[in-house]
């Protein structure tokens, strides 16, 4: 697990949140603690949650590494029940809460958890082990038009009735049980298209089996609200997002926000990362971070 995730955009995240020691921070998704630890560094408290249990017990083991480690609260759990585990945790009033939206770097290389159609390994896709539904069984059992639904939803994918009728005559064959099941259902190696293409295609198409395993856009919907509650005045609300499909509902809930007077976008337009950044982490190129701020 030593390469669990490297944090995006923390330069710019550090510059918005401003720490100040002693004040209250959440990770609502911890991953690697790559911005819990340097929240820490500076004397922040910090509560950092993550629906993964790998990443709890990755920070765990890190302990002798992270400076200020007593002033880290770990807990397991859906940011969508965010409130709740605030309050579990004494968190009511914070100065700053992070939303780093991405698949963590531990997650994607891991060909156990199915996340990766470049990984060979079981098609599960949950963020959360304890979900009891998989992406195999949602490409099992699903009808064509469920699965066009998903894809072209999800996957904002022009192809979606393509790929969910190469599923059904493949799932007729046989179960699709691994991720290159999956890849050679939907057009894999025969696929007449460019390589460029063909990942292009299959990265969407995993993205939104995804998005639908672990409900994550609802998740966030839940969330931003519950968050919004937590901070304390001028506190900073920063989500980064990957997909347009989360960008959309963070940008038009921080607007909402700013209609209603709670406070202002400090970000006219989405933050994206440097060239050297992206450089040194090709999986930043997409990222996008808006920061709201509490009155």
């Amino acid at each position: 697990m030593s390469n669990f995730h490297k944090p995006v955009l923390l330069k710019e995240v550090l510059a918005y949140l401003d720490v100040q020691r002693g004040k209250k921070y959440i990770d609502a998704t911890l991953g690697g603690g790559g911005h819990a630890r340097k929240i820490l560094e500076r004397g922040g408290k910090v509560l950092g949650v993550d629906v993964d249990e790998d990443a709890i017990t990755y920070i765990k083991n890190q302990k002798s590494r992270i400076k200020n480690f007593e002033n880290l609260k770990l807990t397991q759990g859906n940011f969508k029940d965010i409130d709740t585990i605030a309050h579990l945790n004494s968190f009511d009033k914070v100065s700053g809460i992070i939303f780093d939206l991405g698949i963590s770097s531990f997650q994607i290389d891991s060909p156990d958890r199915g996340f990766s159609y470049q990984k060979e390994g079981p098609l599960d896709m949950r963020m959360d082990k304890n979900l009891s539904v998989k992406a195999a069984d949602l490409v099992n059992i699903l009808t064509k038009g469920e699965l066009n639904e998903l894809f072209s939803k999800l996957g904002e994918e022009c192809s979606a009735r393509v790929f969910s009728e190469r599923i059904i005559s493949a799932r007729r064959i046989r179960k699709i049980e691994t991720t290159e099941d999956l890849a050679r259902a939907v057009g894999g190696k025969n696929y007449k298209a460019s390589a460029f293409e063909r990942a292009r295609l299959l990265k969407k198409v995993f993205q939104a089996l995804r998005i639908a395993v672990n409900d994550e856009l609802n998740s966030l919907r839940e969330a931003l609200p519950k968050a919004m509650k937590l901070l304390d005045r001028d506190g900073r609300l920063i989500a980064i997002s990957f997909h347009s499909l989360e960008d959309r509902i963070v940008k038009n809930t921080f607007n909402e926000y700013k209609r209603e007077g709670l406070g202002t976008v400090l970000t006219k337009k989405p933050i994206t990362p440097s060239r050297e950044e992206v450089s040194e982490n090709r999986r930043s190129k997409s990222a996008k971070m808006r920061v709201f701020k509490k009155i």
